[in-house]
């Protein structure tokens, strides 16, 4: 047992030191700071099944702003008109959402990358205008607002066991639920990428026309990828909801969409672990760049002042031209590759040091 822990890949352990530092945030930051961590995860869901649909069966989709409004407004609508516990409304937003996905999914099988784009984009435009029609049940342009859900007894006997004392605050109960729901997400994606659906996505995404020839469904497998990208876009619209306790046509504009499209591109196309730095990106780097932008006393206040306004926009296009420049897998194949790289170097060197040559590559 001891053996093979010792020989499990570096990304296990990755894996593993992620979870535990993950675990353990709440218990060493403010509950604001718990909410801020809260909504990196609720990205990192929505990144997680955009992921699925343009990693790994090659269908791009600029709507996904438009199903995590789906997944508010169920959540939002099942607890203020109808009092369903909030908990129960999670798993329905997600069922609704990936249904609606799944069927939207059945005409874009006649379109090309370019018009499903469009038509998917055209999704995320009109989508807050639909939402404003019916005011009875969706509160309009005013919205509706949610009251913050305290933490079950259970979970504030344990946090507070584990801090010796201090109570659990909305927020980080509202953090753990989305990192447990996050975390059975990427079960669930991480099993089904392994085996046969997964190799399916894969193949469709490489060339159609050959996977159909090896006996692939391919129309039923990216109605299937549509369906659970939705699904998971869904989930996170619904905890989003939770998390703001208040949702309305302009919580979901269309820059969101753009922003998801860029979290899951910087973290890595196909990638297990790029979803979580992609949302990490979503969240942070607004915020840190206006902050950034706007500290620094040598840039012009006319050029500073539109970096301000158009901050978030012009480091998005900034840096996603920079990731497709430098490294077109993104954060995680940068790193994947620098880490190959170095290990390879350090292998050479060990090799020189002791004498053994690599053998030529002409003699073998």
């Amino acid at each position: 047992m001891l053996a093979r822990v010792r020989r499990a890949p570096p990304r296990y352990w990755l894996v593993l030191v992620a979870a535990v530092l993950l675990i353990g945030l709440p218990t060493v930051v403010t509950s604001f700071q718990s909410s801020q961590w809260n909504l990196v995860l609720i990205f990192t869901i929505a990144i997680m099944g955009l992921n699925v649909l343009v990693g790994y069966s090659g269908q791009i989709s600029l709507g996904h702003g438009a199903f995590m409004a789906l997944g508010a407004y169920t959540t939002a609508i099942l607890i203020a008109r109808y009092h369903v516990n909030y908990l129960v409304t999670i798993p329905i937003a997600g069922l609704v959402t990936g249904a609606i996905g799944f069927l939207l999914g059945i005409p874009a099988l006649r379109l090309s990358a370019l018009y499903l784009a469009l038509a998917t984009f055209a999704l995320a435009v009109v989508t807050p205008s639909l939402i404003k029609r019916p005011e009875q049940l969706t509160g309009g342009v005013q919205g509706i607002g949610l009251v913050p859900q305290e933490p079950p007894q259970f979970a504030a006997a344990a946090f507070s066991t584990v801090t010796g004392g201090t109570q659990m605050t909305s927020e980080q109960w509202l953090y753990y639920l989305s990192l447990a729901i996050a975390v059975l997400l990427f079960w669930v994606a991480w099993n089904m990428i392994r085996h046969r659906p997964g190799r399916a996505m894969r193949a469709v995404r490489d060339g159609e026309v050959a996977a159909a020839a090896f006996g692939i469904n391919v129309a039923g497998y990216k109605t299937l990828a549509f369906g659970m990208s939705a699904f998971y876009a869904g989930v996170a619209g619904s905890l989003y909801g939770l998390a703001t306790t208040y949702v309305s046509p302009d919580t979901f504009p269309v820059a969101l969409s753009f922003q998801l499209l860029v979290g899951a591109v910087l973290g890595g196309l196909a990638s297990t672990v790029g979803p979580l730095l992609g949302g990490m990106f979503v969240y942070w780097l607004p915020i840190v760049s206006s902050q950034t932008i706007s500290d620094q006393s040598w840039i012009p206040e006319q050029i500073s002042s539109v970096f301000v306004k158009a901050g978030p926009a012009v480091t998005y296009g900034a840096l996603l031209i920079l990731i497709m420049i430098f490294a077109p897998n993104g954060v995680v194949g940068l790193i994947t590759s620098g880490y190959g790289a170095l290990r390879k170097r350090l292998r050479g060197a060990g090799e020189r040091g002791t004498g053994q040559m690599p053998p030529d590559p002409q003699t073998g």
